[in-house]
């Protein structure tokens, strides 16, 4: 018997849960559920990720957690309980199937069929957030060569065991080189293990709108954190309702199972939510435990139930709904359906296994690391930078010279243009002036040069090559 963690959540959550739980238990599939709280009353109760100790306990103990939407308390520095718990248990992989139910949901794209695949641990998710002058404030976009191995490797897998046709990837790397550059690589490495499965490129901005445009044109996609986030909702929205979609949340250990939306507080409490999210959500956690056959008979009841005309509110349509009905009048349709099977929608078929091995990430040989400078971040609040720039200059080594000053990434020294606006925040660059190596000390001396001179250091980045190729970006401009 396999237990699972549940958790009711917040707003429409408990409504919900109850009604997936119902459909669950009339498929008789053999399962035990422990429940815990999190959510809203946590977060209150002093637990600033919105879950205490014990919960936490009894979802590393059960390896599955089903979890309704929950509310996070505006303000008072609250974390965010998905974010936390994706990484916390390394849940790496978040996966969204999409599909449109075409002429039973309204949808301007009948033959929608896209499952989105995004990194779930890394990029500005990370959450490391400054502010570092009067003016301005940063945020890290951290991308790993193991974070991307993962989360592109599991991208074709689950293609291979799905039978989906193409991986695309979309990034921005003609603008972040460094970070989206590395996903993109490494996507291109990958893919060529794959060879009987067709992979693609795209830049974000354009790929979205092509998404969004003729999204039969796409299979499956694997994208970094941020943009998943978003192309997933555009996706679940064209299909004809973002309350449809279910969402997994896998990784090595533990997976965690959720519907898409939020949890709906404008609605809580009227017994009119549509529990068709989580319940996909659901389908998704039977699968892969293993559960294929209670995942199929769910799969096709509710299709079945969808195609009757059977419809709650926010997908109810006059000219093609045969009935509104509340929270557990679909459940009880869902559950007469069981056993049926939908005559004009895509029969759900069974999964020869609902999981796959990864492997383990194998670190590359080290390559040679070579200091070769320093970008310093400077707090001056005045505004021409050539004055800043004779200052900074009073700090060179022997071995350091100031190449560069940025403002806002753009350079404004040498030779930057009037016409460019200038906050107080400040990258300085200096290099090695022979293009050679330098030590650490050199950076010591420069930052004591700058607290002699009164300069206000706020972050400093060192400069690196890998294998004599330089690792860091050029000034706008330069």
């Amino acid at each position: 018997m396999k237990r699972i963690t549940i958790a009711r959540g917040d707003g429409i959550g408990p409504e919900i849960m109850d009604a997936v739980l119902d459909i669950i238990k009339s498929t008789g599939v053999n399962l035990q559920f422990d429940e815990i709280e999190i959510g809203e009353k946590a977060y209150l109760a002093g637990h600033s990720s919105g879950i205490s100790p014990e919960a936490w306990s009894t979802i590393r103990k059960n390896k599955v957690f089903l979890k309704a939407p929950i509310t996070t308390p505006q303000g008072g520095g609250y974390k965010s309980l998905n974010v936390t718990a994706r990484k916390a248990l390394n849940l790496f992989a978040n996966v969204r199937p999409c599909r449109s139910y075409h002429p039973y949901i309204s949808t301007k794209h009948p033959k929608l069929d896209i499952v989105v695949i995004r990194e779930n641990e890394e990029d500005l998710y990370a959450g490391i957030e400054h502010q570092q002058t009067p003016e301005v404030v940063q945020c890290l976009k951290l991308i790993s060569r193991p974070g991307c191995e993962k989360i592109i490797r599991y991208a074709f897998e689950y293609a291979k065991l799905h039978n989906r046709r193409k991986v695309s990837c979309f990034t921005k790397d003609n603008i972040m080189k460094q970070t989206d550059g590395l996903f993109h690589r490494v996507f291109d490495e990958i893919a060529q293990e794959y060879p009987e499965i067709d992979h693609e490129h795209m830049i974000i901005d354009i790929a979205t709108a092509k998404l969004a445009d003729t999204p039969e044109n796409f299979d499956l996609i694997v994208v970094p954190n941020l943009y998943g986030d978003i192309i997933s909702d555009v996706v679940a929205q064209i299909t004809g309702s973002v309350g449809l979609a279910g969402s997994a949340n896998i990784g090595t250990e533990c997976a965690m199972f959720e519907a898409i939306h939020g949890s709906a507080p404008d609605i809580s409490g009227k017994g009119i939510a549509n529990p068709s999210g989580l319940l996909n959500g659901t389908v998704m956690m039977l699968n892969h435990i293993g559960e294929t056959q209670a995942a199929t008979l769910i799969q096709n009841a509710w299709l079945k139930t969808l195609e009757d005309g059977f419809h709650t509110a926010d997908i109810f349509n006059q000219d093609k709904s045969a009935v509104k009905v509340n929270t557990k009048e679909f459940a009880n349709a869902v559950k007469a359906n069981l056993g049926h099977k939908p005559k004009t929608l895509q029969i759900a078929e069974s999964l020869q296994s609902g999981s796959f091995k990864m492997p383990k990430y194998q670190r590359r040989s080290q390559p040679q690391k070579d200091l070769m400078g320093i970008d310093i971040f400077v707090d001056w609040a005045g505004l021409n930078p050539n004055e800043l720039a004779e200052r900074l200059q009073t700090m060179e080594t022997k071995e350091t010279r100031l190449s560069m000053i940025t403002n806002r990434g753009i350079k404004v020294w040498p030779n930057g243009f009037e016409e460019t606006f200038c906050t107080d925040h400040w990258r300085c660059r200096f290099e090695s002036v022979e293009e050679r190596p330098i030590s650490k000390q050199e950076i010591i001396t420069l930052l004591q040069n700058a607290e002699s001179q009164n300069i206000d250091t706020i972050k400093t980045e060192n400069l690196y090559a890998f294998d004599g190729k330089k690792a860091f970006s050029l000034g706008q401009g330069q």
